[in-house]
């Protein structure tokens, strides 16, 4: 009898063992799904690790962060830019996401060229 409990647990293990492996894994962040204090923590830190070096377009950026809460977009010199902002700083709880909660992303035709407080500046003097 003994023995059936050891191999019943043993099996029991191993079956966990391969879940939590699965959902370590395979899952993605769903920032839709995210609580707001996670949401602003997983997108301080995305935007953190941002990189010039690379061709990072807009729509991976959407991908990854879901859409911006704040955004703005203009044409200038034959060219599209657009600024995206994501709430990276809570301020004050009252239900709305102003700029000075958020950091800004820059596009210039759908690639990123700057991001932080320096981007928006940027956007705005084009």
């Amino acid at each position: 009898m003994d023995k059936k409990v050891v191999k019943f647990v043993g099996i029991g293990f191993g079956i966990y063992a391969i879940f939590a492996a699965s959902v370590i894994t395979f899952y993605e962040e769903d920032t839709e799904q995210m609580g707001w204090e996670d949401r602003q923590a997983f997108n301080l830190k995305y935007i953190n690790g941002l990189n010039l070096d690379k061709d990072i377009l807009k729509v991976s950026i959407i991908a990854d962060l879901g859409p911006p809460d704040i955004t703005e977009a203009k044409q200038a010199d034959e060219h599209n830019y657009q600024v995206m902002f994501y709430r990276t700083q809570h301020q004050k709880s009252d239900g709305i996401t102003t700029k000075d909660e958020c950091t800004p992303i820059l596009f210039k035709d759908g690639k990123l060229i700057a991001w932080g407080p320096g981007a928006y500046e940027q956007y705005n003097d084009i």
